[in-house]
């Protein structure tokens, strides 16, 4: 029988502090070659800018999950998990006080039920518009994301200096 070592794991390099990144989804819903933009207001963040339906994964949900339940809270769609596409995956580092992001952006074609502006607390305007005719005011990581969409990058890294050429950083230098 062979024994395992003991080990005295205080002794050793102390244990690296792991990266807890925020997950968050979006959805390019599509139709007759548009897809759907909200512009955002009244939340602290990027208000006046468009961006897609989107939001958080909570604790214990997968991405897939987390974007059908956001697209019913926002826009009153129900999507099934199978017809969500991911078309993208973005990496930022934290650049406010919540922590590092990684986002999932999904492309839908189907979905029930009627677009209707379920937030608005926090939506001012709901527009469908080409993905290559974008409004000067946009988040500037969906743009990206849509442009890499149309380019056929599936994944990105925006970094800092990424992100203050942007003005979304609001970390102090």
């Amino acid at each position: 029988m062979s024994s395992i070592p003991n080990r005295n794991f205080t002794k050793e390099k102390p244990m690296k502090i792991r990266n807890k990144a925020i997950p968050a989804v979006y959805v390019f819903l599509e139709q007759e070659g548009k897809i759907l933009l909200a512009r955002r207001a009244n939340t602290g963040y990027q208000d006046g800018n468009y961006n897609v339906p989107s939001g958080h994964v909570e604790a214990s949900e997968l991405p897939k999950a987390a974007m059908v339940r956001e697209a019913k809270e926002e826009v009153g769609v129900e999507l099934l998990p199978e017809d969500l596409e991911l078309v993208h995956v973005s990496y930022r580092p934290q650049h406010d006080e919540t922590g590092d992001r990684v986002d999932f952006f999904f492309r839908a074609t189907k979905w029930t039920g009627e677009v209707t502006n379920m937030e608005p607390n926090k939506c001012d305007d709901l527009k469908w518009t080409k993905p290559t005719e974008l409004p000067a005011t946009m988040t500037p990581h969906v743009r990206e994301a849509i442009e890499s969409m149309l380019n056929g990058v599936m994944f990105s890294e925006l970094d800092a200096d990424w992100l203050k050429a942007k003005g979304v950083w609001l970390l102090p230098e």
